[in-house]
């Protein structure tokens, strides 16, 4: 399974990208960032058209919007599951948009919009909510595999 991260916007060195950092080495197979570096005043509109350009074709798209619907964390594991399931290329990719959220061209693409709450969270910061949650769901899918009885190797 493939999983792909698209960011609007550049993270600095902080201590938000060093947790970024973090989760990206604990996650495996690997998972690919791309940030996309919008101009100073661009619109939801333009944010979009950069996102689509860097949309695959065969993955399953999950953007990140306050409107989404939320999960909890063995939820997004079942849920990561069946979206890699779904996808012909076995590829899930998130979408984090800007400050100002996704444009509705966006959000009518995803195959699921994934909220992590009602209360405003800043959008570097959802990079490193979203990067744990999805290392959180491979350990709670490497727990049901042992449990069940299939064979674990550490990756």
């Amino acid at each position: 399974m493939k999983i792909k991260l698209l960011a609007v916007g550049r993270l600095k060195a902080s201590p938000l990208k060093d947790l970024c950092d973090e989760y990206q080495k604990r996650i495996t197979p690997s998972i690919t960032l791309k940030e996309i570096d919008p101009p100073r005043d661009a619109t939801k509109a333009q944010e979009a058209q950069l996102i689509l350009k860097d949309l695959p074709d065969n993955a399953f798209i999950v953007a990140l919007d306050e409107r989404g619907t939320t999960l909890s964390s063995p939820a997004f594991s079942e849920k990561i599951a069946q979206w890699r399931d779904m996808a012909p290329g076995n590829e899930i990719t998130f979408i984090i948009g800007g400050a100002d959220g996704l444009d509705e061209t966006i959000r009518k693409r995803a195959g699921f919009l994934l909220s992590f709450g009602q209360q405003t969270w800043p959008h570097m910061l959802v990079r490193v909510m979203i990067l744990e949650q999805i290392y959180r769901a491979q350990q709670i899918y490497r727990a049901q595999q042992i449990l069940s009885g299939h064979p674990y190797h550490r990756a």
